[in-house]
């Protein structure tokens, strides 16, 4: 299939306007288009946020959307550069993949796993959007959402995957006081059966929740006769030192 011309014309604008801020008379002049579509493609590009007008003045510069995409780019990499090397420290220790995820939306999107050294491992979820509310790292954005929030999460009727996800309001709102009490939150056999996670928040400098760690296994070992507890204190622990490294 063949270029789409109005989005090279649009990529060229935006790469001069990143080097310095320009009118449309000198941005016209440098991409080489007349002044009329540059003034149109300008205009659909600041109602977009990926430009905004310089004031006062008539020059134009990158806009926040932009600036934004670009800072959570950054910002997941840098997250993940940080939890890499404790999510190769519970796949050691726990003999399990650990993971982590950050929100998206009303999903959740994992960015990154270790893998244990084990014959019979869960799938690899890196790339994977999941609802919210039927896996550990989900619930533990959600115990974070404001009121507001989680009321309409709650509200859009959220879908049982298995006969174990959890959909009752009360017993979901019960959740989430108990995940923002002990900072951990264990699922089993809700997303898909035989298999269970925990998971525990991620924050950053003002508490707010950025991402989450997870370690996930089959259900039938993980956590089997362990100690709940103790597994989860080690995911806990892992998520307060990248917690203190993004610091």
């Amino acid at each position: 299939m063949g270029r789409v011309q109005s989005i090279d014309r649009a990529f060229a604008i935006l790469d001069v306007i990143s080097a310095s801020d320009l009118g449309i008379t000198e941005l016209a002049e440098r991409v080489a288009m007349p002044k009329s579509t540059v003034a149109r493609l300008v205009k659909t590009l600041v109602e977009l946020g990926a430009v905004e007008r310089v004031s006062p003045g008539s020059t134009y510069r990158i806009g926040p959307r932009l600036s934004g995409l670009a800072a959570g780019r950054s910002r997941a990499a840098e997250l993940v550069a940080r939890a890499r090397p404790h999510l190769k420290m519970l796949a050691d220790g726990l003999g399990e993949d650990a993971g982590l995820a950050v929100p998206d939306g009303n999903r959740v999107h994992y960015i990154a796993q270790e893998d244990a050294q084990n014959n019979i491992v869960v799938r690899d979820w890196t790339g994977t959007l999941l609802p919210m509310h039927v896996v550990s790292s989900g619930l533990v954005f959600l115990a974070h959402w404001p009121p507001e929030q989680l009321d309409s999460y709650i509200a859009s009727n959220p879908e049982s995957y298995t006969r174990y996800t959890v959909t009752d309001p009360r017993l979901i709102r019960q959740r989430m006081k108990s995940i923002r009490t002990q900072r951990h939150v264990w699922v089993v056999d809700e997303f898909v059966e035989g298999m269970s996670s925990v998971a525990s928040p991620v924050y950053d400098h003002q508490m707010r929740v950025l991402g989450a760690i997870h370690v996930h296994g089959p259900s039938y070992r993980f956590p089997g006769s362990a100690d709940r507890d103790a597994i989860a204190a080690r995911v806990t622990d892992a998520a307060e030192r990248v917690s203190i490294a993004l610091q």
